[in-house]
């Protein structure tokens, strides 16, 4: 069975795992810019090209391990950590230097990388442990992630894959074998500057990159990177002479064997070819392949028709209940007071309700800190789908999705203290309390996620993953916390409070009205002011899931912006939730108790945002109606 995994994956450990912002502007002389991507490199003839190794990753484990926690090849000058930003690192993601290095343009076969050393015990098990759960190994050359082709077996289809299998067991002779061969396929793109400041394009538009002070100069521009892996049986490593990147004698890749057995006190000889391809790809384009979503006709059609059916169901539901409002109400204008008095023991529905619509629920703080909390989360998805819609987003910026939730929840704390404390003067009547409110805004949520994650990742370290998030970035996310979140969080109360308080359009009574005994349970309503929205969101979800826990690239902010804007209520998470359930149960089919507690911590997280979020949205619509409703009628 064939299994991989792009490099990056989208493990969020904060919340969902979808969005961000991708500022890429240069501010200096005349360099132009390009959105989606990064900034190109051309490589002039012969110039060193070095790759780069991410983690090993699985989508059976959900658990990524740094690439030279197992015994491969080491770069000469050793091992060097890239710098990276604080999205990588809540990703799992563990950028390093690696000793694959290249020469633009110039082709090379049968190059020794290394001799490893004599394998033992653990060694051995640690590889036969990581090819049965399917490990990817993860390179990385000028940004883009090694890819490689296979062909399905039942049809002619060609799949493309990111990144490639360490072996493969033989489960009929007990052995296992490395993939210790690999043929590399570099595509570049000729590249001529003329000197001149020129704005890269998109698509098949141009792809000039503007130089210093007018120089002129030429090369090439990586485009893709492919591999095809091999195991290959070597000479007896006592009869190799050899250094790193000396020629070794002709190596063939013959998928019908010999192949390189994984045993111990095995010295593992590890080669490598390359290729140089000319393409006609031009460099705005290099992304294309890797963000071209699955069933693109599912996104077409099933979201129309979801938003079709959605759309018709509400302006039905629409129109009768403003006809039916707008004729009570002048049907009960027309009356004079005396008949309106008569009239009071014949009401029933929302007019029996007068008195009683705008009364303070018992839990009025613990809602106040829900909405605001609710905004907080809303604010950030909405800012970073639109981010992403509008093209300021691609995968080539590894962990800026991230980066960009995680500060837009920081700065969105005035947003929170704001509602929250506004809405606790509208409904208390008085501003005595504002300041306990906005510190539960901006503990509530974040403290549930700070615990929830620091579990989770005491079992990441306890199997020494590199997804496990390190001790100074957990110091570095508590002082955000409480050197930005909490501040802008209480000013944001502040203001709050000192805004003008909203005036409900009719008196409540001092004594309750009695509830009189329901037909449904009101659990039962609940959960069924969910159904709607799901429907219209469980098909991008699958999308979404694949993204976060199968490696996929999602790209199609678009449709998750459209599909959004119909949640309603917080009901919606629960089937969320379940959603997840289903899909670790027939879709992701992870190994490992671990994996599953992972996996569902972070769905429950995820389905908590869910909730604030959507039963925020719900409420203040909910609010803001009712509002308006009442004050149409007149009252004394």
């Amino acid at each position: 069975m064939d299994k991989s995994v792009p490099s990056g994956t989208l493990k969020l450990h904060a919340v969902m795992g979808i969005v961000l912002f991708l500022g890429l502007i240069a501010p200096q002389l005349v360099h132009g810019f390009y959105l989606p991507g990064s900034y190109m490199h051309p490589y002039a003839d012969g110039e060193e090209v070095s790759a780069k190794v991410n983690s090993l990753t699985s989508i059976d484990t959900e658990l990524p391990f740094g690439y030279y926690t197992l015994p491969f090849c080491k770069p000469v000058d050793g091992v060097k950590q890239v710098a990276e930003n604080l999205g990588e690192v809540l990703m799992g993601d563990r950028i390093e230097n690696s000793p694959y290095r290249f020469k633009m343009d110039v082709n090379e076969s049968s190059v020794m990388l290394c001799l490893g050393h004599a394998l033992n015990d653990n060694e051995v098990k640690h590889f036969k442990q990581r090819i049965d759960d399917f490990y990817q190994i993860n390179l990385i050359l000028d940004n883009l992630p090694v890819t490689r082709f296979t062909k399905a077996k039942e049809s002619d289809l060609v799949l493309r894959w990111t990144g490639f299998p360490i072996g493969f067991p033989d489960e009929s002779r007990r052995k296992y074998y490395i993939y210790n061969h690999l043929k590399f396929k570099i595509l570049i793109h000729p590249y001529e500057d003329a000197g001149i400041g020129q704005v890269i394009g998109a698509g098949d538009g141009i792809d000039s990159f503007p130089t210093d002070n007018g120089v002129k100069k030429s090369g090439y521009l990586i485009v893709g990177f492919e591999v095809v892996p091999c195991s290959v049986p070597h000479p007896d490593p006592k009869d190799l002479q050899l250094k790193p990147y000396d020629k070794l004698s002709s190596i063939s890749c013959d998928p019908e064997g010999p192949y390189q057995e994984i045993k111990v006190q095995q010295q593992i000889v590890y080669s490598y070819d390359v290729t140089f391809v000319k393409s006609d790809i031009r460099w705005p384009s290099r992304w294309d392949a890797f963000l071209k979503m699955e069933g693109a006709r599912v996104h077409w059609f099933s979201i129309l028709n979801s938003l079709m059916v959605i759309s018709f169901l509400a302006g039905i539901v629409f129109v009768i209940f403003l006809r039916t409002v707008r004729r009570d109400l002048t049907k009960y204008e027309e009356l004079d007071k005396e008949a309106q008095a008569q009239m009071t023991e014949e009401l029933s529905g929302w007019k029996l309700v007068v008195g009683d619509v705008f009364r303070a629920p018992v839990h009025a703080s613990l809602l106040c800190v829900m909405i605001g909390d609710g905004v907080q989360i809303t604010g950030m998805a909405i800012v970073t789908i639109l981010f992403a819609a509008f093209g300021f987003m691609s995968p080539a910026s590894r962990g800026m999705l991230l980066t960009g939730m995680v500060l837009l929840y920081l700065f969105l704390g005035i947003a929170a203290g704001y509602v929250a404390a506004r809405m606790w003067r509208t409904l208390t009547g008085n501003a005595q309390g504002w300041r306990s409110i906005a510190w539960k805004v901006a503990c509530f949520f974040p403290g549930i996620t700070f615990g929830i994650l620091t579990f989770l990742n005491s079992l990441l370290w306890a199997n020494g993953s590199t997804g496990a998030i390190p001790i100074s970035l957990f110091f570095i996310l508590l002082a955000l916390w409480f050197c930005i979140s909490v501040p802008l969080t209480l000013l944001g109360g502040f203001l709050g409070v000192r805004a003008e308080q909203i005036q409900y359009p009719v008196r409540t009574n001092q004594i309750p009205r009695e509830v009189p005994p329901q037909k449904y349970p009101s659990w039962l309503l609940v959960l069924g002011a969910g159904t709607l929205p799901f429907g219209t969101l469980f098909i991008e979800l699958f999308f979404i899931m694949s993204s976060i826990w199968m490696g996929r690239v999602y790209y199609v902010f678009g449709f998750l912006f459209v599909v959004l804007s119909f949640f309603a209520s917080g009901s919606v998470a629960v089937y969320v939730f379940l959603y997840s359930i289903n899909y670790l149960l027939f879709d992701l089919h992870v190994v490992g108790t671990v994996s599953s507690i992972l996996y569902i911590g972070y769905s429950m997280l995820m389905a908590l945002a869910i909730m604030l979020a959507t039963g925020t949205v719900g409420f203040l619509a909910s609010f803001y109606f009712v509002h308006y409703l009442f004050s149409s009628v007149k009252l004394d």
